[in-house]
Parts: structure tokens; C-alpha cells; sequence
């Protein structure tokens, strides 16, 4: 039990502090013409969950929440607390006439009217939860009692000692509480039946019962929303809207997800405006915003926007949303050209870019203006993306940007040590190789280069490249090497009539008149110079440069299905090969016997970081992972792979529920992968709880398994302190200290938690070991421990 001392200081803090606190709430119905009703509520009062006990603030105008199943039948809804009916609030009659209460979660703090008759009795005020937390020295509970009580009776004083508070002596209603407090409700409920058997006539604490309901109800919804099982959500929450509260904000975020789940994103708006009109804790307002932005539309966001609460030094709280806003605007431009962005989004990107010195922000800039055909301003940012980091895709968007300024000579080399890390590098690099063997006066490439355009070709099964290929040996005089590549070229598109041209010319000048008569009956009616090879009179170049001078307007029309982006292959106007041939400068080029047709693996996660993605798959969307796409269409390696991308690009709200796809099938190892990526997701937007779920759903190996245990406990540790929970914190650090050694910065914090309890002699014991490593923070907190006991020290 704690000394008397230290729950009248705890007493005195909550009494001082205590605000007003009621319940989000509003009406739930599918019908259109069904509107919100107000609730009169002008003052306010402070609402403490039982569940958590965590402080709920809430101002301005309250809605009510009414069960969508209750309003469907049109029946009574009870009220939620003892003080609602007295609440001040008149029936609301809904359509059809009958009069209905909402279902509010704590009745408002009335104020009496001047010159108001005070009421003949006071109100009578179940304290048997009171007594309970006073005896079991339980000081976070007993505090949280306090403040539910004053919430709902205005005109209750807590006793000035809570020891003080007689003990009646009930060792079985003891039990039940303390079962209670264990979350074992079913044994709860066990324990009230067997006890009204063995005494008739025996009636719980309203109390208990009440808080016995909620805590029930709050397992139900978050199983449902773990469940998609939305209108379960929304039907639970409706029918116990005092879980609609600050306190209750992993509640809230659920309620949210269910309305935009069922097409309702005006309701989820609703609820996102709720936390941050009336919730004051910085990070459940900065994550409302993270998880607003996956569901709701830009205008919605831009009025939730409104709602920040600049600091005393004037920064804007949610600063980092409005840069992400502006970041997925200019990626829409990415995936969409007739989609552009504002400039403030632009300008707001390009401060960002220019100030942090990353990667990502710059190639945002370098493939929207590509998009647009600004290859210079493009070049530009691929530049300095390339100066932040030298990435595949950097190089792809530099590569595909010098291409568009007819520079194939710099885009083939940049390109280049990148060829073979992925399907959309080597496109690029093939598109680079293929304009690189069209310059004019051409370049004669060395064997190595050649040798890695024709892996790339055959990998690829690139129709262009092979025709390139075959035009850049024609123009050697390597007449059965081109002829293999155009007939190559020919069989990955069979509707290539100048690779088909070229093979005709090719199999003219080698005397294979089998195989021009051939060509020539597929293309009759097709493709008259094809018809005109051979033909007395007909005049047919006889070199590279003169047969690619006749069909360039041909090859400009082509459209190759199997071209990434409209910049990915810029046709030449000039021959391939000088006249003069040249077949002993240059190796020969033949076609590769066997082209690799399959897809490089991704990489999988490893322990520390998630991976680093090459490059996206389609150039429409050049980030890879940018676009927003419903996971849910994913196949679980997929969901897997954009989970990871987005942990790169910092988005871990997003990559969640990616990770949630691939958990639901694939194999053990994608599973594996999955639990653990969700894991370090949630982590990093400050959710223990939930990454402790995560890391729980798929065994992990030995090393990953004390990675995420160390990480929860020590963000649970941080957590609960900052919570105004000392016990929960050292209970963390106590088994964060067995499987990992001991941080300075946890030491200090392990400190601050004894001194919360009074336990001086402990905090002293840890500050002064921390100290001794040269933690400043430690000195501090030795300070600290000296003044509570009379005596101080310097920190320095």
C-alpha cells in the first residue's frame, strides 16, 4: 500500500486538474433522411475510462451516439450512467414520434442556474469502487476513480484522505474487483452468479456492473474490427457510446475505419474531428491525422487541417501531414499526367527536398515533371537524387530524362551497373542501349558493353532492342548475326514490319530466297518496299544508315506493347552504322541461344531494416510503392514487397495493413515476414500494444524475437510513464532487463519511476549508477531525489 503522503499529493493533482469530458457521439442510420441531434450540452465535465484510465477532454458542441439497432426498432435507449437522466437533456422525439434518450457516455458537468433551488437530497454515490482502490493501495486506479465519480456527480467531494475511507470488509466483492482489474470479466461474472446462489437477495455494485458491460463491449468491437466485421463495429459502439471518449481513441480510430469501410466517409470524418476538436495527447492527434489520410478525400483533410493547435513557439503540430499531403499531389501527377498538382504542393515538395537533403522528395520532383515532358527540370532533380543516393531508380529516371534530351551515350553508362537489378531496370537500360547503337556517326561499342545490351535484350525479350541489335550488325556486314536478331525480333512481335524488313534485306544479300519469298507472301498487301525486294528494277539500300533512313517514319509509328513510357524509346532519324563497313573494329552481336524469361526474386527483410527496393515495376508509377492501392487486391508476396517499400519511403501507417494481407496467406516464410514487418510498422508510430499483437502472430527466429520484445517493452515502458502509470513502466523495464541489457536512457527513466512511488532509496540507487556513466539526465534526477528528501547537489 502506498504511504498516505503520496495519494493526497496524487489526490490534490487530479482534484486541480480536472476538465470537462463527455462522449463523441452521433447518430448511426442507414436512412438519408435521418439527421444528427444535438446535445445541450454548454458545460463540460471530465470522463475517465475504466478500461485504461486514461484522461478524456472534451469541449464545444456533443453529439450523441444511438445504437443503429436501437433506432431501427425505435425502442428506449438506456442511459449510460446514473447522472444522464438528470443530464438537463429533453427526449429527442425521432421521426415516427417516439421519444428516444441518447445514449450518452457521461452525463455533462451541469451548472446550477443563479437563484436555481438546490436539489431536497444529495445524490446517493456508489463509492464500493473507491473503497476497493484505497485498500489495495492501487493509487492509478483510485485516481481514475475520483475522477469518474466527480464527472458524474458534480456535487460529490472526494474525501480529503482516501485511506480514510471506512473499510466495510467484503472479501468477496474484493475478489471480484480484483478479477476485474486482471481483464477476466467471464470469471467476473462466474463470481457474481455463484455468489447471489449462495445468498439470495445479494445485488452487485451498479458500479461494477456498469464497468463489467463497457470493458465486455470494447473486447467485441476491437475483435470485430481485428475481424472486418464492420457494422459490427459501428452497431457495438452505437450501443455503448461511453467508449466514444478521449480515453478510448484506439476506439475511436476503430469506429472511423468501419464508417469508410461501409461507404460512410462523412462519419469517419466525424469521428476524426472529434479526437482532435477535444483530445489534447500530441501523438493520438498526430496519428488520427496519419490514419485520416488513407480514407479520406483532400478536402476532408484540409478541414481536419484546420483543427492544429500550434505551440507556444508558433510550430504547426501536424506540419509532417501537410508535407505528406503535398507529397502524394505530386505523386497523383506521377501515376496520372492529366492530374496535376497545385504549386503550392509543388513548392511545398521542393522546400522539403532542398532541406533534407534525402532522396525521396527529389525523385518525386524528377518523375513528375518527366511525366509532363520537362526532361531538363527532370534531369535536374534525378541529379541531385542520385547526389543524395545512387538507387536504381534514381539512375532509371536520370537515364529515361537524358534519353528525352538525346544523350543515349551518358543515359547507357548510368544506367548501366543497374541493368540486372530488376525487370524495370533493364527495360530502361534496353531503351538506353537501343538509342545508344542508333547515334550517328555511330559509336563502335566495346565487347563488354555489347555483351551486357545482348544479356539485357534476351532477359527482357525486348522486340526493339533485338531490331536494334540487328541493324547495328547489318550496318558490320554481319549479315547471319543480324538476320538472327530480326528474325528475334520478329518472333517476340510478330507485327514488326520493319524487323520483318530487315530480315527480308538481310536474307536477300545472303541468298536465302526461301525466306524472302516467305516473308514476302506474310506481308503481301502489308508492306510494299518488302514486296519490292529482289524485283528487277527496285532500288533497296544496301547498308544499315540507307535501310533505316527508308523506314524511320515506320519505326515511329511502331508502337511496341511491350515499351514501358512514351520516353522510353526515342526512335533514330539517322542511320544505325556508317556505309563503310566496320566488322573488324567491333565484336560480333549474336543473338543470346537461351533468353532468360523469369523475373528476378525480391529480396526478403532482414532483421534490422526492411529491404531496399530497385525500382518500381511499371514507370507509371516510378516510385514503386507511391500509388495507392487497396492491398486487398494484393497477392500476399505482393503485399508483402509494398509493405516494405513503404517502411523505405517512412509511411508506416500505410505499410500495416499491407503486412495484414500477406498474414493472411502465402508461405510460412511470407507469413513470418509479414508478422514481423507489421510488428515494426506499429512500433514506429508509437502503438506497443498493437505491434505486441502483431509480433505474436507468426513465430520468429530467435534474434528477430528479441528485437521486437526489447522494442515493445521499451516503447510499453515509455508509454505507461508518460501515462502517469510508474508501476506498468518498471514492470516493463524489468522484462526488457532480462533478455536485453540496460539503456542509459531507460535507467533514467526506471529512476523517475521509483521517484513517482516514493521509492527513494531505489531511484537514488539507478540515478546514481546512470550518473556514473556520464548521463547528465541522471544527475538530475539525483537532484531530484536529494530536494525530495531535504538535500541538494549540483547537476553539473
Amino acid at each position: 500500500m502506498m504511504p498516505t503522503s503520496a495519494f493526497r499529493r496524487s489526490l490534490s493533482l487530479l482534484v486541480a486538474g480536472l476538465v470537462a469530458g463527455v462522449a463523441l457521439s452521433q447518430w448511426i442510420d442507414t436512412s438519408e433522411d435521418r439527421s444528427r441531434l444535438p446535445l445541450n450540452a454548454d458545460a463540460a465535465s471530465r470522463d475517465v475510462s475504466d478500461g485504461d484510465d486514461r484522461r478524456t477532454t472534451a469541449v464545444g458542441d456533443q453529439w450523441s451516439m444511438v445504437s443503429e439497432a436501437s433506432a431501427q426498432a425505435g425502442e428506449m435507449v438506456p442511459d449510460a450512467a446514473p447522472a444522464a437522466a438528470a443530464s438537463g437533456n429533453e427526449p429527442v422525439q425521432p421521426r415516427g414520434g417516439t421519444a428516444r434518450t441518447p445514449f450518452v457516455a457521461d452525463a455533462p458537468l451541469a451548472q446550477a442556474e443563479p437563484g436555481a433551488d438546490a436539489p431536497a437530497t444529495p445524490p446517493q454515490v456508489d463509492e464500493t469502487a473507491l473503497r476497493y482502490f484505497a485498500r489495495s493501495g492501487d493509487s492509478r486506479r483510485l485516481e481514475a476513480e475520483i475522477a469518474r465519480l466527480q464527472a458524474l456527480y458534480p456535487d460529490w467531494t472526494p474525501p480529503e484522505d482516501p485511506l480514510s475511507v471506512p473499510d466495510i470488509g467484503d472479501p468477496s466483492l474484493d475478489a471480484m474487483w480484483e478479477l476485474y482489474a486482471q481483464d477476466k470479466y467471464a470469471e467476473v461474472r462466474a463470481a457474481i452468479a455463484a455468489r447471489q446462489e449462495s445468498e439470495p437477495g445479494w445485488e452487485p455494485p451498479a458500479d461494477l456492473l456498469d464497468r463489467l458491460t463497457v470493458a465486455e463491449s470494447r473486447v467485441r468491437l476491437v475483435n470485430a474490427s481485428n475481424l472486418q466485421q464492420y457494422d459490427t463495429v459501428v452497431r457495438v459502439a452505437g450501443d455503448t457510446p461511453s467508449l466514444l471518449t478521449c480515453s478510448e481513441v484506439d476506439v475511436l480510430w476503430r469506429l472511423a475505419e468501419a464508417f469508410a469501410e461501409t461507404e460512410r466517409p462523412e462519419r469517419a470524418l466525424d469521428a476524426y474531428r472529434y479526437v482532435l476538436t477535444n483530445c489534447d495527447n500530441p501523438g493520438e492527434r498526430l496519428a488520427t491525422m496519419q490514419m485520416a489520410i488513407q480514407r479520406l478525400d483532400r478536402p476532408a483533410m484540409d478541414s481536419l487541417l484546420a483543427l492544429q493547435r500550434p505551440s507556444e513557439d508558433g510550430i504547426d503540430e501536424f506540419a509532417g501531414v501537410r508535407n505528406e499531403l503535398s507529397r502524394q499531389a505530386v505523386d497523383a501527377g506521377n501515376a496520372d499526367p492529366s492530374a496535376t498538382a497545385s504549386q503550392a504542393d509543388l513548392e511545398t515538395v521542393r522546400q522539403l527536398a532542398e532541406a533534407d537533403g534525402g532522396a525521396s522528395d527529389r525523385l518525386l520532383l524528377g518523375w513528375y515533371y518527366l511525366r509532363r515532358d520537362q526532361p531538363t527540370a527532370a534531369e535536374a532533380w534525378f541529379r541531385l537524387a542520385r547526389e543524395a543516393a545512387d538507387t536504381s531508380e534514381a539512375s532509371q529516371g536520370l537515364a529515361l530524362a537524358l534519353l528525352a534530351l538525346s544523350q543515349p551515350v551518358e543515359a547507357e553508362a548510368i544506367i548501366r551497373p543497374f541493368a540486372d537489378e530488376s525487370d524495370a531496370a533493364r527495360t530502361v537500360y534496353v531503351a538506353a542501349a537501343a538509342n545508344l547503337l542508333a547515334v550517328e556517326p555511330p559509336i563502335v561499342q566495346s565487347p563488354e558493353i555489347l555483351r551486357t545490351i545482348v544479356d539485357a535484350v534476351a532477359k527482357a525479350e525486348d522486340a526493339n532492342g533485338a531490331q536494334q541489335l540487328g541493324w547495328y550488325a547489318y550496318g558490320l556486314n554481319q549479315l547471319p548475326t543480324a538476320a538472327q536478331w530480326f528474325a528475334q525480333s520478329l518472333d517476340w512481335q510478330p507485327d514488326s514490319e520493319p524487323a520483318a524488313f530487315g530480315l527480308a534485306l538481310a536474307s536477300q544479300r545472303l541468298g536465302d530466297a526461301a525466306e524472302l519469298s516467305r516473308l514476302q507472301a506474310a506481308w503481301q498487301g502489308r508492306s510494299p518496299r518488302i514486296a519490292e525486294i529482289g524485283q528487277a528494277g527496285a532500288t533497296l539500300p544496301q547498308t544499315a544508315s540507307g535501310a533505316l533512313a527508308a523506314t524511320a517514319a515506320t519505326m515511329q509509328a511502331a508502337s511496341p506493347t511491350t515499351a514501358p513510357a512514351p520516353l522510353a524509346y526515342v526512335q533514330p532519324a539517322a542511320p544505325t552504322a556508317s556505309q563503310a563497313p566496320v566488322a573488324a573494329a567491333a565484336a560480333p552481336v549474336a543473338p543470346a541461344a537461351a533468353p532468360v524469361t523469369a523475373a528476378p526474386t525480391m529480396q526478403q527483410p532482414v532483421a534490422q531494416a526492411a529491404p531496399q527496393y530497385a525500382a518500381p515495376q511499371q514507370r507509371s508509377a516510378p516510385r514503386g510503392c507511391s500509388a495507392s492501392i487497396d492491398p486487398r487486391t494484393l497477392s500476399a508476396q505482393a503485399a508483402l514487397d509494398r509493405g516494405w517499400c513503404l517502411m523505405e519511403l517512412n509511411r508506416p501507417i500505410e505499410a500495416a495493413p499491407s503486412f495484414g494481407i500477406a498474414l493472411l496467406a502465402g508461405s510460412a516464410q511470407t507469413r513470418r515476414d509479414a508478422a514481423y514487418g507489421q510488428a515494426l510498422a506499429y512500433l514506429r508510430v508509437g502503438l506497443a500494444d498493437k505491434a505486441a499483437v502483431a509480433a505474436a502472430r507468426e513465430p520468429q527466429p530467435r534474434e528477430r524475437r528479441t528485437e521486437l520484445e526489447t522494442a515493445i517493452l521499451s516503447a510499453q515502458a515509455l508509454d505507461s510513464f508518460g501515462a502517469k502509470r510508474p508501476v506498468e513502466a518498471l514492470i516493463a523495464l524489468d522484462q526488457r532487463s532480462q533478455i536485453a541489457p540496460d539503456r542509459l536512457d531507460l535507467m533514467v527513466l526506471q529512476g523517475y519511476a521509483y521517484l513517482e512511488l516514493g521509492r527513494f532509496g531505489d531511484a537514488q540507487q539507478v540515478f546514481t549508477a546512470a550518473a556514473n556513466a556520464g548521463n547528465r539526465d541522471a544527475a538530475r534526477g539525483l537532484n531530484a531525489v536529494r530536494e525530495a528528501t531535504g538535500f541538494i547537489i549540483s547537476s553539473d
